[in-house]
């Protein structure tokens, strides 16, 4: 996958249990491009934000079975990055969330 920065972050996850985890040990995570990998998003995330990340985990979200009457559909299967950021590090797009 080529490395454009901005293609490989899709979106910050803000939600109460990675809110909790940016509390806790400074981690944030964010929704990524299902090919990026660990380099490049770490990559991606140190360039935009201008912070030092010491950790990436990855995971794959599985898709859920919906309803739309009579059919079921299916959601898409999407790739979720969660990154420790170095102490002292922080992205001020999060420090909003949890006032």
């Amino acid at each position: 996958m080529k490395t454009d920065h901005y293609k490989i972050l899709k979106k910050p996850l803000v939600t109460e249990k990675s809110t909790q985890m940016l509390a806790d040990g400074n981690w944030v995570s964010f929704k990524v491009h299902s090919e990026a990998n660990k380099i490049q998003i770490k990559e991606a995330v140190e360039k935009v934000f201008s912070v030092t990340v010491t950790k990436v985990n990855t995971l794959i979200v599985p898709g859920k079975s919906r309803r739309f009457g009579k059919a079921i559909g299916h959601t898409k299967s999407w790739k979720k990055a969660m990154l420790r950021l170095k102490e002292g590090d922080k992205i001020e797009l999060f420090e909003g969330a949890g006032s």
